[in-house]
């Protein structure tokens, strides 16, 4: 059975399709199989860097993994305008023909659909990415408008609290906590706020009572969006695939996502992105 890894948050624009970008990168260093699904039926940006890379790797003759799209998930524009039965049918089939990869990393829209909390039900892991703001922290918690207190947890806190029940009834002994849940902090700027100060407590103060851990995110750095036409992420740059030159954002990107891996629990996979930490300072050294 695959490790399922499920991309989640409710909200638009807080880094998913990144995130699971660079998850799946990073873990097709490893050797690995990893199947990917794209359930953002409309915008498919997962599924449109995977056809990027695909185009960029032919164009230049290079070799990098590929990662196991099921055929019962790719034709998203179609799939987006069938009545939900057909939707959850073909999500089945596509879930059952990933199974035979090691990883699955599953790419979830930006709101409640039947597909998103099918996905949540079918989780290992779930790592939700957020940006350090009360208006993504709303989805998760709700706080007082005049103390900033705590109050309760929020919507997307219940999805979780949903999904673990579910998988909960198919599996008693694990219980409710075999859903690891990974809360991140995400396009933070280089510098620190005093609203980041906030909301980071106030996370916290949640993840104590509804079960979530709190892990390192990515920055808001160019050299995410700038590979994204490439299909390639940090993870795959080396001597033979270097569409632009190495700088220091470069080699603090790599550092940042080997941080987020190990916060799953992928250690292994993190200590095979890129050339490793001494040849990062090397590298550092010469981009200075």
């Amino acid at each position: 059975m695959a490790r399922v890894i499920v991309v989640g948050n409710e909200k638009g624009g807080a880094g998913k399709s990144t995130l699971a970008i660079h998850l799946l990168a990073g873990l097709m260093q490893t050797g690995h199989s990893v199947a990917v699904m794209d359930l953002d039926l409309r915008q498919r940006s997962l599924a449109g860097f995977l056809a990027n890379r695909r185009a960029w790797l032919e164009a230049n003759r290079a070799t990098a993994a590929l990662p196991i799209e099921p055929d019962a998930f790719t034709d998203g524009a179609r799939l987006a305008r069938a009545p939900e039965d057909e939707q959850l049918a073909r999500f089945e089939a596509a879930f059952a023909a990933a199974q035979d990869a090691d990883f699955l990393i599953i790419d979830t829209p930006g709101g409640d659909t039947a597909l998103s909390r099918a996905a949540h039900g079918r989780a290992d892991q779930i790592v939700t990415p957020m940006n350090d703001s009360f208006v993504d922290f709303g989805l998760l918690g709700e706080i007082d408008p005049v103390t900033l207190n705590l109050k309760r947890p929020s919507i997307y806190a219940e999805t979780i609290w949903n999904a673990r029940k579910d998988k909960a009834v198919d599996n008693p002994q694990a219980g409710l906590g075999q859903i690891d849940w990974l809360v991140v902090t995400n396009r933070l700027a280089v510098f620190e706020a005093r609203n980041r100060r906030r909301v980071d407590e106030r996370l916290d103060l949640l993840a104590k009572r509804v079960g979530f851990r709190v892990g390192p995110g990515l920055r808001d750095r160019v050299i995410y969006r700038e590979l994204y036409p490439f299909g390639l992420t940090v993870a795959d740059l080396s001597e033979q695939i270097r569409p632009v030159e190495i700088s220091l954002a470069h080699v603090a990107a790599r550092q940042e996502l080997r941080s987020l891996m190990q916060a799953l629990g992928l250690d292994a996979a993190a200590a095979q992105i890129g050339p490793g930490d001494a040849a990062d300072e090397t590298e550092a050294q010469q981009a200075a």
